[in-house]
């Protein structure tokens, strides 16, 4: 099973994402759960989706505590909601930030692997809005191949219908642009 938490904050979207990735997964004949954690807090404050992915039914209920992966949607949100607490040792961040996975993990004193996407820039050019939520999506894929790109096109059509397209461009595009660290084995 694979773990997925996603930082985001109200309004941002990051709940949808986790529902989208887990229909691609359900598509592709997985079990999958999407859920969020947030309280009263309003548009803005830090909020928390997950996903669950794996090929054998899954009978947990509880949050992610110990996520696999961390997508984090404001690289703000990286220090001020904790973004890594408890993502396992092998585990990888993926983050929407203009800059270098150098300049991030320095930056933000990361020491697990780390993925990086201008998800901001892409989703302005072709959404003409910094919402960077379906961007991150592609993100994620590319950095875990959790799911295949083109199984989240059908969840994106019944979510966003007319503009659904554009959606589809950005998580593409995120797709292609994400810089993944390599592992040490891939290394040498």
């Amino acid at each position: 099973m694979i773990e997925v938490r996603i930082h985001g904050r109200g309004g941002q979207g990051a709940v949808t994402s986790a529902e989208i990735v887990a229909l691609a997964a359900i598509s592709e004949g997985k079990y999958a759960q999407a859920f969020p954690s947030f309280g009263p807090e309003r548009r803005g404050a830090p909020v928390q989706a997950f996903i669950r992915v794996s090929n054998d039914p899954i009978k947990l209920r509880c949050d992610i505590r110990q996520p696999d992966v961390v997508v984090v949607l404001d690289p703000a949100l990286i220090t001020v909601a904790q973004a890594t607490a408890g993502l396992k040792p092998h585990g990888i961040i993926v983050v929407n930030t203009s800059k270098s996975i150098d300049q991030t993990k320095t930056e933000h004193h990361l020491t697990h692997r780390t993925a990086v996407v201008d998800a901001t820039k892409i989703a302005r050019e072709i959404l003409g809005l910094p919402i960077t939520n379906t961007t991150m999506i592609g993100a994620l894929i590319k950095a875990t191949r959790l799911v295949g790109i083109d199984s989240v096109n059908e969840p994106l059509r019944h979510r966003f219908g007319r503009i659904a397209e554009k959606n589809i461009q950005v998580c593409q595009r995120a797709f292609e642009e994400t810089v993944v660290e390599e592992t040490d084995c891939a290394k040498t």
